[in-house]
């Protein structure tokens, strides 16, 4: 398991996002959704944007630049110009803190690519 350290539990409120710079590999946007935490790769798939200085509503990020749209949980891209679905990592909460496993998709991305569409 690769655990990356993206924030205290109580460093990020319900609705709130952060970008969260690794030493190796692509920097990762942290959510707090209604007190769940989820991860995806920082970067719009569509334009060169942080995905931190989008809006986020409910369980969706708009990309800053053309705002195109994903769903969190699944990384899924739900409207357009994004059409390549981010990234996502797994999620491990601890007491204190929250993890993302850089080598594991997070659940709801694995069950969204295994529906049929």
């Amino acid at each position: 398991m690769s655990r990356v350290l993206l924030c205290q539990r109580d460093e990020l409120a319900p609705g709130e996002l952060k970008k969260v710079e690794q030493a190796e590999g692509d920097a990762i946007c942290v959510y707090n959704l209604g007190g769940t935490f989820y991860a995806t790769t920082d970067m719009c798939t569509h334009a060169t944007a942080s995905l931190a200085e989008g809006d986020l509503e409910d369980d969706l990020i708009t990309c800053p630049v053309h705002w195109g749209q994903f769903h969190i949980p699944s990384g899924q891209a739900v409207t357009f110009p994004c059409e390549r679905h981010l990234r996502t990592y797994k999620i491990i909460v601890t007491d204190r803190e929250v993890y993302a496993d850089v080598a594991l998709e997070a659940d709801e991305a694995v069950a969204a690519a295994q529906s049929p569409v």
